[in-house]
């Protein structure tokens, strides 16, 4: 019994693992990869389900990736700003472009 399980389990992550392929890898669009899924044997809704939770996926990696370029963007850019203010003898020009740069790259990122 425990076989079947396992065995099922690794159909699911191959089906899962293709269509991830295809989303990611071949650029294909949703269309096209649950079309080729059901062409490997599954059926329509079950081809659904796997897209759908392939897409949600990707969107929370996406919206992760730019909290953290946010969170970043603003350490460097405040450290920069503090550092140039602490009248040290520097100016750093740098972190702040940097920081600002990849700050606002993450909050673009986040409303896209």
């Amino acid at each position: 019994m425990e076989t079947n399980n396992t065995e099922s389990h690794d159909v699911a992550n191959h089906y899962y693992n293709y269509a991830a392929n295809l989303l990611l890898n071949e650029n294909k669009s949703s269309y096209e990869t649950k079309t080729l899924l059901i062409e490997q044997g599954l059926s329509s809704e079950i081809s659904g389900l796997i897209i759908e939770n392939i897409e949600i996926q990707i969107q929370e990696a996406k919206y992760e990736r730019a909290r953290k370029d946010m969170l970043y963007g603003a350490l460097w850019l405040c450290g920069g700003t503090i550092l140039t203010f602490a009248d040290i003898g520097f100016i750093f020009w740098g972190a702040i472009l940097f920081g600002g740069i990849q700050f606002f790259k993450g909050l673009i990122n986040v409303y896209s």
